[in-house]
């Protein structure tokens, strides 16, 4: 059976924003007043569970949730008001680099070993560890290159052709076989992990919601194309490095040969695509658009914030030998492969 063509369940509420707007979903209650979303932590469990849940409306839906829902009046209201409060606490926080040039620049440069979350897990990450990071990055990586596909109606010329030729490469070249959230899914099956979409949802936290709500709140708006360009130049430029050391991660705590394989693809891969995204798709983008390059330099520093939240509260978990997952993976009802696995990690 492919699991992946289910609509995932609705997730655990974490809040009165995400219990309002689950329960509205579920057709048993009103939603919540937009005005809520002011007073809540921008980056708190609550309200970015309540964002995602709307931002998913795009992408898969939930099951028993009418397809109509996606563009209902109200619900839209409410993540209006969910995103503005995000968006306003990105601008206000993300520390942002003078210009473009030197926001691409700092991208460029290698982390020290060791450093970073790829470092942790290349040089000491146990394979309790690495399951979990892929749990986690499986909210993105199950489908990977989507909200980047929003922007292509939003460019045109250089930037179009370039951008639709990377994204080509990440939905396999015309290979299902090769599609890139395909091949996370055999990593994840390599690591006894269930592949259904949204699976982990309600183990993640808000630190990975964040990340994936960036995306497509980047990628719904054409008047932030330009952040979305910015956030995937920093995807596509730190891939590869990052890759590297985790494909040496997979390859010394024996998670398998496709969790090898799929960050020895993006290795190559990236390497490639950080060439055409920097001097094809944002030098096509500012040849038309000159006036976007702040909003580029936006996308990539908001990006670099989140990840470096993310990271800190990895690290801070993993170093004190407990879970970063709100749910571990040995009680969330995994096969008999997952739970041997996560019993002798």
């Amino acid at each position: 059976m492919n699991h992946h063509a289910r609509e995932p369940r609705l997730p655990s509420p974490r809040g009165p924003l995400s219990t309002a707007v689950t329960a509205n979903l579920r057709g048993s209650g009103p939603l919540p007043d937009p005005a809520g979303a002011g007073a809540a932590d921008p980056y708190g469990d609550d309200l970015q569970l309540a964002l995602y849940v709307c931002y998913e409306l795009h992408y898969r839906g939930f099951a028993g949730v009418p397809a109509e829902r996606e563009w209902d009046p109200e619900l839209l209201r409410v993540r209006a008001a969910l995103e503005d409060r995000f968006l306003s606490a990105l601008r206000a926080d993300t520390p942002v680099h003078d210009s473009l040039d030197d926001a691409l620049g700092a991208l460029l440069v290698v982390p020290p070993e060791g450093t970073g979350v790829a470092g942790f897990l290349h040089k000491e990450g146990e394979l309790w560890q690495v399951r979990e990071y892929a749990a986690l990055r499986s909210l993105y990586h199950l489908k990977e290159a989507d909200p980047h596909a929003w922007v292509l109606p939003r460019l045109w010329g250089r930037a179009k052709a370039a951008m639709a030729a990377v994204e080509f490469d990440e939905f396999g070249g015309g290979r299902a076989d090769r599609v890139h959230a395909r091949l996370f899914a055999d990593l994840m099956t390599d690591l006894g992990l269930d592949t259904a979409y949204g699976r982990h949802l309600d183990a993640a936290p808000a630190e990975m919601l964040a990340l994936v709500n960036l995306m497509s709140l980047f990628g719904l708006h054409r008047g932030l194309r330009g952040a979305l360009v910015g956030h995937f130049a920093e995807v596509e430029i730190t891939s590869s490095p990052a890759s590297r050391r985790l494909a040496e991660a997979m390859r010394r705590t024996g998670a398998g040969p496709a969790a090898e394989f799929f960050y020895d693809e993006h290795v190559e891969a990236d390497a490639v695509h950080e060439q055409v995204v920097r001097h094809e798709v944002i030098g096509g983008l500012l040849a038309e658009e000159p006036e976007l390059a702040p909003d580029i330099a936006f996308g990539i520093d908001a990006t670099e914030h989140l990840e470096e939240r993310l990271a800190r509260r990895l690290l801070a978990d993993w170093r004190a030998g407990r879970s970063c997952l709100r749910i571990p993976l040995g009680t969330t009802g995994l096969g008999k492969t997952e739970r041997r696995i996560s019993h002798t990690s």
